[in-house]
């Protein structure tokens, strides 16, 4: 790996950590980044999990306060979340890059115009009570759908968790905030445990990455401050649409 490399690479962590601190949506840039150096499309899905990880566990230190109330009810959601996100990476270790490719510019159309929606798809605030009454099975059902698509991709995995925790669980903001971010790191934990077994992680550029993501996320609080959010979220949307054109000329 050229020293020109790891210095875009590193770059493009700080970035993505950044627009995480300020937005979410870096997953974009950090699974392009590793696509554009020619890294295959499986392999870059895998080794962006992995460079993304300490802005997870982060985002879990923020609300450690709120998880001594929130655990149990989260439990049964974080135990479906380990079986679907284990299900979504299997699947794409299934599938060979020329499929995967195949899919990714679809996934990444859907998620761009997910994250496009998320100012209107904020979450649904229900008093516990009432979402414990209609509740039932909707809830670790629509969260092990989801739990899916995490293991298998993962870009837009957080806006789609607060929407969709929102219509089947209870409580205000903060408390679908610290259950979504709770469960992504589930989520991403398992996925990396698959994907690190199937060897389809690059250690180099991921250990490239990471140190950008876990300073980029320090400064994306600051940033978070002084940019406007509609300017973040307009890259990140460019970038997704970029790389969707990319894989679709690639195909």
């Amino acid at each position: 790996m050229s020293v020109l490399t790891i210095v875009l690479l590193f770059l493009a962590g700080f970035v993505s950590g950044s627009i995480n601190a300020v937005a979410g949506g870096g997953t974009f840039v950090s699974f392009g980044a590793l696509s554009l150096t020619g890294i295959p499309p499986i392999v870059a899905n895998a080794t962006s999990s992995i460079a993304q990880l300490p802005g997870y566990f982060t985002s879990v230190i923020a609300y450690r306060r709120d998880f001594a109330r929130i655990w149990r009810g989260a439990m049964v959601l974080a135990v479906v979340s380990v079986f679907g996100s284990l299900l979504g990476a299997l699947i794409l270790l299934w599938l060979d890059n020329e499929q995967f490719s195949a899919v990714v510019p679809f996934l990444l159309l859907g998620a761009t115009a997910l994250f496009a929606a998320g100012p209107w798809l904020k979450p649904k605030v229900m008093h516990e009570e009432t979402a414990a009454r209609g509740r039932n099975l909707s809830s670790p059902i629509v969260q092990f759908v989801t739990s899916i698509y995490g293991g298998f991709f993962g870009a837009g995995m957080g806006i789609m968790m607060l929407a969709t925790l929102g219509l089947t669980e209870g409580g205000d903001y903060h408390r679908l905030n610290a259950i979504k971010n709770l469960l992504a790191n589930v989520i991403a934990i398992v996925a990396i445990v698959v994907f690190v077994s199937g060897g389809v992680i690059d250690w180099a550029s991921g250990l490239a990455m990471v140190p950008g993501v876990a300073l980029g996320g320090y400064a994306g609080v600051w940033a978070a401050k002084r940019v406007p959010q509609v300017a973040v979220r307009g890259f990140v949307i460019a970038v997704g649409l970029f790389l969707s054109a990319y894989y679709f000329a690639k195909g």
